[in-house]
């Protein structure tokens, strides 16, 4: 019971963007997604670059739905680089965490150093900042070169004049970085 007749979604993600989601259909076996077989299936996408995750699920359709994945390997053809995403969990909406589809960060970290904290440093800091961004919120920043403040208030508004003193209290101090 570890097959599936679901259909199959996977977006890969790379430094340079993602594919979405793109629906496995042509396996080189004539059955797909059987248990303890190996499909392989050609994506074509523009190159991502250094590859760092990949989402899969399916669409929980069919008899039989619940599927256990071992692992995704890409094979990059423009680097001859193997990408490997270990899953080892289920993806039925009956067993494990009833979770249909996976998140997978690469699994050989030194394909693209620094990736996978880089991930997990952003989503850390949004769940830390996701109060400012929240409805009835005025968020007011410091233009060091105006030497005036930029208000962001709830009703969509902007006064960007540069007021010189502070409106709502505490300044805080923020460093942007692309």
């Amino acid at each position: 019971n570890a097959a599936t007749e679901a259909d199959v979604y996977i977006s890969v993600y790379g430094e340079r963007g993602d594919t979405g989601s793109r629906q496995l259909l042509r396996s080189q076996k004539s059955k797909k997604f059987l248990k303890g077989q190996t499909d392989i299936f050609a994506v074509e996408a523009v190159h991502l670059g250094c590859l760092y995750k990949v989402v899969i699920g399916h669409n929980g359709l069919g008899s039989g739905n619940g599927w256990f994945l071992e692992k995704v390997v890409i094979k990059d053809p423009v680097t001859d680089l193997d990408y490997t995403f270990l899953c080892h969990r289920w993806l039925d909406q009956g067993q494990d965490d009833g979770s249909i589809a996976r998140e997978l960060p690469v699994t050989d970290a030194s394909t693209f150093p620094g990736r996978q904290e880089l991930e997990l440093k952003r989503e850390k800091t949004w769940a830390a900042e996701r109060w400012k961004f929240q409805k009835g919120i005025t968020l007011q920043f410091y233009n060091r070169l105006t030497r005036g403040f930029i208000c962001l208030y709830p009703d969509s508004r902007v006064d960007a004049l540069g007021d010189k003193k502070n409106k709502y209290g505490k300044v805080f101090s923020m460093w942007m970085y692309a």
